[in-house]
């Protein structure tokens, strides 16, 4: 499966199938929420925060590309992420983009 996040592929023609998107909310626990809480009064790279958004764009990128493979696809084009809070600590991270077939 190929993911860009342009519009085309070098060298390759292909006819659109539609929209696919993977999503996920993740949260972290509240000793991890606490500790990072303080974090903010020193300042500096709230890891914690930092690597569990790594982890949902990850988890929602694969699972976009589970719905590319469903509809028979070769490729992800477009891609795009958006994310959101939901909750104090929460966050949803979407995946989106336009699968396509090579013909």
């Amino acid at each position: 499966m190929i993911l860009v996040n342009t519009d085309y592929i070098s060298g390759k023609q292909f006819e659109m199938l539609g929209l696919v998107k993977g999503s996920t909310i993740q949260t972290k626990n509240i000793g991890r929420d606490i500790t990072q809480s303080l974090k903010t009064l020193v300042g500096g790279e709230l890891k914690s925060y930092t690597e569990m958004m790594d982890n949902a764009r990850a988890l929602a990128t694969k699972r976009m590309a589970e719905e590319a493979e469903k509809l028979g696809a070769d490729a992800v084009v477009n891609i795009r992420y958006a994310s959101s809070a939901v909750m104090a600590g929460a966050a949803e991270v979407m995946a989106y983009g336009t699968a396509v077939k090579f013909i």
